[in-house]
């Protein structure tokens, strides 16, 4: 069986915190899958956020997730703080990417590699758009 093996950029400039919560914890007692989606959902959020954009409006178009890959690298427990790297990958003629490491706070273990890819879309229509030529220009020097 062939893994998904998720390859970091060499810069995930954004960094951010989040703690572990009860709540996300499954059966076995450490983070579940479930929640380490929902915590890069967070994550990005606050990525987009920290450059002024959100999932709705990056140069004044939305953007919908296409995909996820999540690669497990370790366990991690309640209580504990995770520390959040996320970084853009490439860009396309209609979306981008976008790269997560998750640590732990407690062991400085990795626990998660993940990608996301997004392409620009339009909730109105209902259809992909380009790139905006504004997030081309900003992406080659962010």
């Amino acid at each position: 069986m062939e893994r998904i093996k998720i390859l970091l950029p060499p810069n995930l400039p954004f960094t951010t915190q989040l703690p572990v919560r009860v709540t996300d914890l499954n059966y076995a007692g450490h983070v579940g899958n479930d929640s380490f989606l929902s915590l890069i959902h967070e994550i990005r959020l606050q990525f987009f956020a920290h450059y002024g954009y959100d999932e709705l409006n990056i140069e004044g178009v939305g953007t919908i997730m296409a995909d996820v890959a999540m690669q497990y690298r370790g366990e991690v427990f309640y209580p504990d703080t995770l520390i959040c790297h996320a970084g853009y990958g490439a860009y396309g003629r209609t979306g981008f990417e976008v790269y997560y490491q998750i640590l732990s706070h407690k062991s400085g273990k990795e626990v998660l590699k993940a990608k996301t890819s997004h392409v620009f879309y339009d909730y109105k229509l209902h259809k992909m758009l380009s790139v905006p030529d504004a997030f081309k220009r900003w992406f080659a020097v962010g």
